[in-house]
């Protein structure tokens, strides 16, 4: 299997550059969300840009329900992609589940990474009475979720995207969001949502070892403040920024505010 084309894999940045940054994308979204980050960091990185299995322009003859029933599927193919990029000093940054799935392959694999940046990244959405752990979702909540999206997907992604955007007064943002969402099959998007929405990784964030940022903005409908306080307990050493943005997409609505926060790190 060509890896670079079932990931649609691109590099840009300075080749020579000792250093590299890989970008892994969240839910409903692909590569081009960084589209606005990117070029703050050409000059001094070599960049790594794919997309998940199941969307953006990803062969979908690779994706497997069964692969990727779980987050594990997700894991193996940043494994692979790291290992194929070859990069040197490595920072993932992951945005949401891509967050969580960089915080799994730096465990599996520690040496293809140097340091983690987690973008409105959660370990689980869903709340757990047992230990008082507040994630944003009750199982009720996740319970409608899912029979929105298989009930009437268009129906569903046109009510998911502002509230997930947020930034009412760009209303085209939620629109981009819309149409990148629009783009996935129905059947696609309800099995990652399953894998993502269903997930506990908890136990992975103590055995994180690598410098780790954890950037959160306000008003994220899917990831609560809570739960980047939680990250921040619970992954040793770890460092968190609140950014002055809106929504769970900060790459796409504040830009400027990601690439701050990542300067101060990287």
């Amino acid at each position: 299997m060509d890896l670079s084309k079932k990931h649609n894999i691109h590099f840009a940045g300075n080749p020579q550059a000792g250093k590299t940054l890989v970008f892994g994308h969240g839910f409903g979204i692909d590569q081009q969300s960084f589209s606005q980050i990117v070029p703050a960091f050409e000059q001094d990185y070599r960049i790594v840009l794919y997309d998940n299995a199941g969307g953006g322009k990803s062969d979908l003859s690779s994706y497997s329900y069964e692969r990727y029933e779980t987050l594990e599927g997700y894991v193996t193919d940043l494994t692979d992609i790291m290992a194929f990029a070859q990069g040197s000093h490595t920072t993932f940054i992951g945005h949401s589940v891509s967050g969580m799935v960089g915080t799994m392959a730096a465990n599996r694999q520690p040496h293809l990474f140097d340091k983690l940046v987690l973008i409105g990244s959660s370990p689980r959405y869903l709340n757990d009475q047992e230990t008082s752990y507040t994630g944003g979702f009750d199982e009720a909540a996740l319970k409608a979720l899912f029979e929105a999206m298989q009930t009437n997907y268009e129906a569903w992604v046109i009510g998911f995207s502002p509230m997930a955007m947020r930034n009412e007064e760009r209303p085209e943002l939620a629109r981009q969001f819309a149409s990148s969402l629009q783009a996935l099959r129905p059947d696609i998007a309800l099995a990652v949502a399953r894998a993502i929405f269903l997930l506990d990784h908890r136990p992975e964030l103590p055995k994180v070892s690598k410098p780790t940022l954890i950037i959160q903005t306000a008003n994220d409908i899917v990831v609560p403040a809570v739960v980047s306080e939680y990250m921040e307990r619970h992954i040793p050493g770890s460092k968190r920024i609140k950014i002055n943005a809106q929504g769970h997409f900060p790459q796409i609505s504040a830009p400027n505010e990601v690439i701050a926060a990542l300067r101060s790190f990287v």
